[in-house]
């Protein structure tokens, strides 16, 4: 199933990631951090060995000129000992040598690996030092660069003229030092993963509180608790404590604003009976029309304390109200007001919680369940199907349909307007729908009107669900 998410729904989400922010930065300088510790233990590394290999070369330059001098025929000679198997291997890239700047020192000196002669810079290119020493790099015979540490010094007693050199296997050097950095980053890098795996868990675990508020105010907004519970780390206490506090301070404005309405809905009940009253007692066309003032008064009322108490409880929702018992109860009402119409319900064995009170639940149900009555010709269908609501929470849909004359498709927008009645034959106020409009409007839910496979009105109403 290919992915409908647009590309840049990955980084809108790290945007607005506690989690990912802290973790990538962590991550990011931790990973720079190893890179310039990898970085300077490498060059720390390389100048120590640099430093070593020329201690080495110049012990072995100082060891051949003490082994190395002028015979009693006025010639080279001397075999040094450098106790090392590397100047005995051909092309082995350690070599050493004894060459005479002077004609009357015979042949040179050289190493048996040394099987071919190693060419010497000028001294206008490498001068030489105040101790008569110089070090240069070159190529050995075998192709390997080389280092090469020289010197030029008298020898014998005629004033003659000797070039020592000693060259050590630069190659072999190069080769160490990147063996070392190779292993260094490797470990580093195992290092560098743990240390990154260790700082998530230990930013997921700090953040855990977080998830528990979270959950918590699910719980809440869900009807199953009614404040924050359970241990907060210090930092997040106060912040639960002033939460705490707002939805407490949020319940007493819900109460007192229900109290003002049970007490405005209690101070007109008794100017309406007195007008209903004096409505039968006039009589005639004027007594009616006062009787049927009063009536439609009431409920709008009714209709306008109802959606005041269902706003009042959208946003806490910690009223919780079983569907199946509610729908059966009001299904068998309805059965035996109207004997003639086959009325079925198909309800699920699932426990589906209705996320408000239950007086709703069955306004909303009989007002519709009421208006298929009336208009169908001999059956009426319920049932319940499981889904979201208009917002993509979890809910759930009651279908009804009858095989009445229906709503053309025109004119179903025009049925749900308050007090609009599209046959005045049938008695009724008019209220019913808008009614049922309002309160699903108040719980955030969905109201649609359908053409029903039985011929007639279709009505799904959608509404929030509370965790069983």
């Amino acid at each position: 199933m290919p992915d409908s998410t647009p590309p840049s729904s990955f980084w809108t989400f790290a945007a607005r990631s506690l989690t990912v922010r802290v973790v990538a930065f962590s991550s990011f300088w931790a990973i720079i951090a190893l890179v310039v510790i990898a970085t300077i233990i490498s060059a720390l590394f390389r100048q120590v060995s640099e430093r070593g290999f020329d201690s080495v070369l110049l012990a072995h330059l100082n060891n051949v000129i003490g082994s190395v001098g002028v015979s009693e025929e006025g010639v080279l000679e001397g075999n040094p000992n450098l106790d090392d198997l590397r100047f005995s291997q051909p092309r082995s890239g350690w070599y050493w040598a004894v060459e005479p700047l002077t004609e009357d020192l015979g042949a040179a000196l050289r190493s048996a690996s040394m099987t071919a002669p190693v060419p010497a810079p000028s001294t206008a290119q490498v001068p030489f030092s105040d101790s008569f020493q110089r070090n240069y790099l070159g190529t050995g015979a075998g192709g390997e660069a080389i280092e090469v540490f020289e010197a030029e010094l008298l020898i014998g007693d005629g004033g003659q003229v000797a070039r020592f050199r000693v060259m050590g296997n630069r190659t072999e050097l190069e080769d160490e030092v990147a063996r070392f950095a190779r292993k260094l980053f490797g470990y580093l890098t195992v290092f560098g993963m743990g240390m990154i795996a260790i700082n998530v868990f230990a930013i997921l675990y700090g953040l855990r509180p977080l998830n528990h508020v979270q959950q918590a105010l699910a719980d809440i907004r869900a009807g199953t608790a009614r404040r924050l519970e359970g241990p907060f780390p210090r930092e997040i206490a106060s912040l639960a404590d002033e939460t705490n506090a707002l939805i407490e301070n949020n319940r007493r404005i819900l109460e007192r604003s229900r109290k003002q309405v049970g007490n405005l809905a209690h101070s007109l009940k008794t100017p309406l009976a007195v007008l209903m009253n004096e409505g039968r007692a006039v009589g005639g066309e004027r007594g009616e029309l006062i009787t049927a003032q009063a009536t439609a008064l009431q409920k709008q009322l009714d209709h306008y304390l109802q959606r005041a108490r269902a706003a009042a409880q959208r946003d806490s929702l910690v009223f919780r109200t079983p569907v199946r018992a509610s729908l059966e109860r009001m299904a068998r009402v309805m059965s035996k007001l109207n004997p003639r119409i086959d009325f079925r319900v198909d309800l699920p064995d699932e426990a589906l919680v209705f996320a408000g009170e239950r007086e709703d639940l069955e306004e909303i149900s009989g007002n519709l369940l009421e208006n298929a009555m009336k208009w169908a010709q001999g059956r009426v269908v319920v049932r319940i199907e499981d889904g979201s609501d208009a917002k993509g929470a979890s809910g759930f849909t009651i279908v009804i349909e009858d095989d009445g004359p229906g709503i053309p498709e025109e004119r179903a927008r025009e049925a749900l307007k308050r007090g609009r009645r599209l046959d005045e034959n049938k008695p009724g106020t008019g209220l019913g729908l808008a009614i049922v409009t309002d309160l699903v409007e108040e719980y955030g839910g969905s109201l649609a009107l359908e053409r029903s496979r039985l011929g007639g009105l279709k009505v799904l109403v959608g509404l929030p669900r509370a965790e069983s």
